[in-house]
């Protein structure tokens, strides 16, 4: 099945008892130096040891920024690799299919730059192509179905260029045939690739800031060629756009951060690839949202939001499980920041945040503090996950006396299949564990009650 590379999955700080409230909990930011005026932010696991790394694409320095992850969710120092010219989006993906994620970074001066892995995370020297006026964002998936990785590229253009998004097919070997251009709308400035359609076939997204709208754009026949633009209304000058199933209904829906509205609007799939109307969600006040990204922050299964706001801070909105969002909960944050990416940086399943501040120079990892459910409900293998293994160790320890994984477990430190705190594992244990794994019930109320 073709799909768009998964995007894995943002605090605590001034906001006190709120963020409890609201089922959230994030250490305050720890800042790590990047280059000049970082823009956008991509974490993935770069060296190939396990943990992920953050790579940061800074437009004055004109390079990209490597964190090597030191197996905790702490990073050591940048080093930096020069791109092209006005280096503003940063993507990290197998492009040449040798196993190691390489890095494609649209360059507002020009062009589309392709550093290759060199299988340890160190980069050689990039290689450019031609985009189209002012590259802004760039999305590397399989569109034409041949099992490597294409590129879309939205071009913001210039007074006398209204913009496009330019397709790069990828070779086979992670290099890139010449651009073939579609219409968007006016001045495209972030692309995303998902099938919204249902086809089996990566559709386009497209948040166009100066025609206030999002442009769809539906593969054709699955060969990475696109039919016109199909636009809906957003907020006011869209800057980032985000495909993600928020409803729970199997479809693909729209989040997408509007700079002057100070909201985000949530476009739900019709299921077809048609779009309901937008519904839009206050962020921050005077916030300038420029970056939003779909998570399963407080571990419900339902898809929350993380939104970067210029203003200062970043804004989390809880799904209330169908696809509609309570109130904005806002944390204090670096100087501008640019761009938000969600993601487990410590192991512990939880996806924390990145958070490139464009005037501080930097990036700020804000980790997830939430109670350890998954170790809770994960007494069988502390893998993470909460499944049949973990169903048929609570049973064997309630039944036949098989012992329980000693508590604390140094790979799983709150692990028990006491998971109702009654000093006994029992029958109450075990339909705990079944609903958990089987019924969607919620860990965070099932098992969020730490022994005394």
């Amino acid at each position: 099945m073709k799909r768009a590379l998964a995007w894995c999955g943002v605090f605590a700080a001034s906001m006190g008892s709120d963020a409890s409230a609201q089922d959230f909990c994030f250490d305050a930011a720890v800042n790590y130096a990047a280059g000049a005026f970082p823009t956008s932010v991509f974490a993935a696991d770069l060296d190939g040891d396990g943990a992920r790394d953050l790579a940061v694409a800074n437009i004055a320095s004109a390079n990209v920024s490597i964190l090597k992850n030191n197996g905790n969710g702490t990073f050591a120092a940048a080093v930096n690799y020069a791109a092209g010219g006005s280096p503003i989006s940063v993507f990290a993906a197998d492009l040449d299919g040798d196993g190691a994620l390489d890095l494609a970074v649209a360059n507002s001066g020009g062009n589309v730059s392709v550093l290759k892995n060199n299988g340890n995370g160190t980069f050689a020297a990039a290689v450019n192509y031609a985009a189209r006026d002012n590259p802004y964002s760039v999305f590397a998936a399989d569109l034409d179905g041949d099992g490597a990785l294409d590129l879309a590229v939205a071009n913001l253009g210039s007074v006398n260029n209204s913009g496009n998004v330019s397709v790069l097919k990828n070779n086979g070997n992670g290099t890139f045939a010449a651009a073939v251009n579609y219409a968007a709308g006016d001045n495209p400035y972030s692309v995303f690739a998902a099938d919204l359609d249902g086809d089996g076939a990566l559709d386009l997204a497209v948040a166009n800031v100066l025609s206030h709208n999002v442009s769809i754009l539906k593969n054709i026949n699955g060969n990475g060629t696109f039919a016109a633009a199909v636009n809906y209304a957003v907020g006011v000058e869209p800057r980032s756009v985000f495909a993600a199933d928020l409803d729970g209904d199997g479809a693909l829906d729209l989040a997408v951060a509007n700079l002057v509205s100070n909201n985000v609007s949530i476009l739900k799939n019709n299921g077809n690839g048609t779009f309901a109307a937008a519904v839009n969600y206050a962020a921050g006040s005077n916030s300038n949202p420029n970056s939003v990204f779909a998570a399963d922050l407080d571990g419900d299964v339902y898809l929350d939001l993380a939104v970067a706001n210029g203003g200062g801070n970043v804004s989390v909105l809880k799904n209330n499980g169908n696809g509609t969002f309570a109130a904005a909960v806002n944390y204090a944050e670096g100087v501008r920041p640019s761009s938000v990416f969600a993601a487990d940086l410590d192991g512990n399943v939880y996806p924390d945040l990145a958070v490139a501040n464009y005037n501080g120079n930097n990036v700020s990892v804000l980790i997830n503090c939430a109670c350890p459910c998954d170790c809770h409900a994960d007494p069988g293998s502390c893998d993470g996950l909460q499944d049949i293994v973990d169903v048929v160790h609570t049973i064997n320890v309630a039944f036949r006396s098989v012992p329980a994984i000693p508590d604390p477990n140094p790979a799983c430190p709150h692990v028990t299949t006491d998971v109702d705190c009654s000093n006994t594992t029992d029958i109450v244990d075990v339909v705990k564990m079944i609903n958990v794994t089987f019924g969607g019930a919620n860990p965070a109320t099932e098992f969020c009650n730490p022994c005394p």
